[in-house]
């Protein structure tokens, strides 16, 4: 029996390759003659390195560059095989996971560092790009970047400006003069799982800011210099980005990114299903399991498994679903392509003590299951 894992990951809890571990430990507890492939998975955000590692399709560099309030930093990109084309994730050098929470501040972060990973790639010959946007600290509309590939950032008295929220609200002009060469000789593609725009009620600030740590007044306050910041990008590079479904991720990262580089906009689970050849190995397999860490009715709303069922669907495969916790109705699972799903928290357990045992909960729950169901 050939069993595709292909899982995301565990948040808090399990990365996408310790649960995709987790479970073919648990199939081989109880046969040894199964042909298994673990394909730890990601929509383009955390996980992407593994996979891409796991598929030996090239090396992480790690570079010198700062994290989102400027203090020093090594932080990794994934550069593919033929020294032609990088992953660049923008939550290695600008991500809200580098930060405590009483650093959250959208006013003092930038996307600096992510553009020092950039100019290093481009510097290096590297002609292609996709950059994840996921897990994002900054509320700049790329204006970190733009300063570290050349461009300059101005107050209305003339003043250079150094990039951050504070900066984009300050920011009266910009200048290009000093830009990257090698921007126009490369292609950059976003990995961009949103479609909300740049502004207004669903845009970047008013959905997402909060969450980096803006209170109403901020929001309000970048809303305003976001659309201003627009207008200069949109008169210097002469193309309009106020209305591109997903503008707005990553604090304006999307519109920003594509003023400044024209980049494409492309949903990272589609980028990453072509690099792996997904569609291939879910058309060979007999089962494929997955996995999040809690499945709920905001899930069929992109979520990784629920794209992964859709393509197993597609394709009469049987598909398992494993969840640190299940609420959405069982017979909604049922008609989205899971023919199995278990939750492996026990119901008396506390949350913190089945975060700390979700390997060995895994595992036993995938024993279990498949002595039930084996096909």
């Amino acid at each position: 029996m050939n069993i595709l894992i292909v899982p995301d990951s565990f948040k808090e809890s399990l990365s996408a390759k310790k649960v995709a571990e987790a479970i073919a430990a648990g199939l081989l507890s109880d046969r040894d003659d199964l042909e298994i492939e673990q394909l730890p998975f990601s929509d383009g955000g955390e996980g992407a390195f593994d996979l891409l590692e796991s598929l030996n399709l090239g090396k992480t560099i790690n570079v010198d560059c700062q994290d989102p309030l400027g203090r020093k930093l090594k932080a990794p990109y994934f550069l593919f095989e033929d020294g032609n084309k990088a992953w660049i994730e923008l939550s290695q050098a600008s991500g809200l996971m580098l930060l405590k929470e009483e650093e959250q501040n959208p006013l003092k972060t930038s996307t600096y560092g992510t553009g020092l990973q950039l100019k290093h790639a481009l510097n290096n010959g590297v002609r292609e790009i996709f950059l994840g946007i996921g897990g994002s600290a900054t509320h700049d509309v790329a204006s970190g970047i733009f300063s570290a590939l050349g461009g300059k950032l101005f107050d209305k008295n003339g003043k250079k400006l150094s990039a951050s929220g504070n900066a984009l609200i300050k920011c009266a002009s910009i200048e290009t003069d000093k830009l990257d060469p090698a921007l126009k000789n490369c292609k950059i593609t976003v990995a961009c799982d949103v479609t909300n725009p740049l502004l207004g009620e669903n845009g970047a600030a008013r959905t997402y800011a909060a969450q980096k740590g803006a209170n109403l007044e901020t929001i309000e306050k970048l809303e305003i210099a976001t659309e201003r910041f627009a207008g200069l990008l949109e008169q210097e590079f002469n193309r309009n980005i106020r209305e591109i479904p997903g503008g707005g991720a990553a604090g304006g990262v999307s519109a920003g990114m594509r003023a400044i580089a024209g980049t494409d906009l492309k949903p990272g689970f589609e980028i990453l299903s072509e690099l792996a050849g997904l569609e291939e190995k879910i058309k060979k397999a007999d089962l494929i399991i997955t996995g999040e860490g809690k499945t709920d009715s905001q899930s069929k709303h992109g979520k990784l498994p629920f794209k992964i069922a859709g393509l197993a669907k597609k394709y009469n495969k049987p598909v398992w679903l494993f969840a640190g916790s299940i609420t959405e109705e069982q017979e909604e699972l049922h008609k989205i392509g899971f023919t199995k799903m278990a939750a492996i928290k026990p119901a008396s357990m506390p949350l913190e003590e089945a975060k700390a045992r979700a390997f060995e909960l895994l595992k036993e729950k995938t024993t279990a299951l498949f002595k039930q169901n084996q096909i």
